[in-house]
């Protein structure tokens, strides 16, 4: 009996040995996919194509060693860390392509479920933010309207996900932030673009009055007020 009991410790022994260097290897790989990832944001924010493209490289190999090491441990897979991380993934990759103007990834070439997904997109569609007052800063009002309708967009099929949080990993959590970021996003493009349109606007009268008051100013003045040398020619 204690021969058997002691095989059986020590098998259990073994098992939790494996599944906790397991762990150490999927933290290591887990934060080097999170800072593989905003790295590659921000070169996406300073449009360095190749630097982000190495980064977003670099960020699905490790993701990839991640969930292949964890293929056969579901509660490693599933850990807040893990999931975190392969979140970071999907918002990396989601707005390289929403700048870049090429089509979505989708789940399964990002080793994601279906709610970490979801929550990837929302944070990229809350990233979208800051491209806008990017834009808007430089003078670019219309072209950050395309990132605008991507955050409607994004939020318009949130709001669709009428599931509890334990099936979608605290979706509700995201889309409200979302909701409150694409609001104030809304409001400061649309003032924008009013100020850009009035702007123009008022160089356009003005332009149009200086055009015709110097038309009707030079018809109607004296010479003298033209600047024309009259002197030889008066009496």
């Amino acid at each position: 009996m204690s021969a058997d009991l002691s095989e059986i410790v020590e098998s259990i022994r073994t098992e939790l040995t494996t599944l906790n260097e397991l762990r150490d290897a999927t933290l290591a790989r887990s934060r080097s996919l999170t800072r593989a990832c905003a790295h590659s944001i921000r070169a996406i924010h300073r449009h360095d194509w190749a630097d982000a493209e190495t980064l977003l490289a670099q960020a699905r190999a490790e993701a990839k060693a991640m969930v292949d090491a964890i293929a056969a441990q579901p509660t490693l897979y599933h850990a807040g860390y893990t999931q975190d991380s392969l979140k970071e993934l999907v918002e990396a990759h989601l707005v390289a392509a929403v700048v870049r103007n090429v089509s979505l990834p989708a789940p399964a070439e990002l080793y994601v479920t279906g709610a970490t997904y979801l929550r990837g997109m929302s944070e990229a569609a809350t990233e979208m933010r800051r491209f806008v007052l990017d834009l808007m800063r430089r003078g670019q009002v219309f072209e950050a309207e395309p990132y605008l309708d991507f955050m409607d967009d994004v939020y318009s099929h949130l709001v669709t996900m009428d599931f509890p949080d334990a099936v979608t990993d605290g979706l509700r959590r995201h889309t409200d932030v979302l909701r409150s970021v694409l609001e104030r996003t809304r409001g400061d493009l649309t003032l924008a673009i009013r100020q850009d349109q009035m702007r123009q606007a008022l160089m356009s009268f003005e332009g149009n009055l200086d055009k015709h008051l110097g038309t009707r100013f030079a018809e109607s003045a004296p010479p003298s007020l033209l600047g024309e040398d009259i002197g030889e020619d008066a009496p």
